[in-house]
């Protein structure tokens, strides 16, 4: 492991900690890690660095704001987030929206190397009408940072309903029928190079399955949308990681992944 990797994984390591105890970050010595010497065969050389993830897959630059709610619209599709967006304010397909403040639609590039895909709104993203902004979210912009992924750079993070189920309980099957077709709208717009599922609703939902999120996390899967082929890596949601310590490994693994499958893709 290079001394870089040692040390985003200590940060990382320590910014859950962080969470986890009161919520504050604390101010720490920089890490004096070094590379591992690994042993190699004959006349091989060290290989070269790996390279940066790009900042953005993308035909045109981002709005000053990180909500694209501006028009998208693509050749072959005269759908746009714009159109997207006012759908989901104006939907009442299912007892969510009896209780809302805001609907949650989504944000991030309109060309994302990575779509994030979550469960549904929280208080907090009820209360903004931005996805993921509570502590999970805070800890979520962390673990993308820590891989050089960012919503305002590279990703886009939305949810599976788009209106806070009361409590924050689980989105029931029918409200997860309800809100999907503007999912895979965006999807269909967005053109993700990969999706991360953010825990086990997102991920049995999308990959169709009833599996755990055990047996399906640390290996991609597929789905296919429309005409598109899209990898699909789901990990713990963050939240989980907060609540349980013993998941911060095994995410972090997952990190690794995805940031190995995207190099791959570079």
């Amino acid at each position: 492991m290079t001394a870089a990797e040692k040390s985003t994984l200590a940060h990382f390591l320590d910014l859950t900690d962080d969470q986890l105890r009161d919520g504050h970050s604390r101010n720490r010595e920089d890490y004096a890690f070094k590379d591992d010497e690994l042993p190699l065969p004959g006349n091989m050389e060290k290989a070269e660095p790996s390279t940066a993830i790009p900042l953005a897959y993308m035909v045109e630059e981002p709005s000053e704001s990180s909500d694209t709610s501006e028009s998208s619209d693509s050749a072959e599709s005269s759908d746009s987030l714009k159109n997207i967006y006012a759908d989901i304010a104006a939907c009442k397909a299912c007892g969510l929206a009896a209780n809302r403040k805001n609907t949650v639609p989504g944000e991030g590039v309109t060309r994302p190397l990575v779509m994030i895909i979550g469960e549904g709104p929280g208080a907090d993203e009820d209360a903004a009408g931005r996805p993921f902004v509570g502590r999970a979210g805070q800890l979520l912009d962390k673990m993308l940072e820590s891989i050089g992924l960012s919503r305002e750079k590279n990703c886009y993070i939305a949810n599976m309903v788009k209106c806070r189920p009361p409590g924050n309980r689980d989105p029931e099957p029918d409200e997860i029928a309800a809100c999907f077709p503007c999912l895979e709208r965006q999807i269909l717009l967005l053109k993700p190079k990969i999706i991360l599922c953010a825990g086990r609703v997102a991920s049995q939902n999308i990959l169709k399955t009833s599996q755990g999120i055990n047996a399906l996390r640390g290996e991609f899967a597929q789905i296919t949308i429309g005409e598109i082929v899209i990898p699909v890596l789901p990990t713990f949601h963050p939240s989980a990681i907060l609540r349980d310590e013993t998941l911060k490994r095994p995410a972090w693994e997952d990190l690794k992944l995805l940031k190995s499958r995207i190099e791959e893709l570079d």
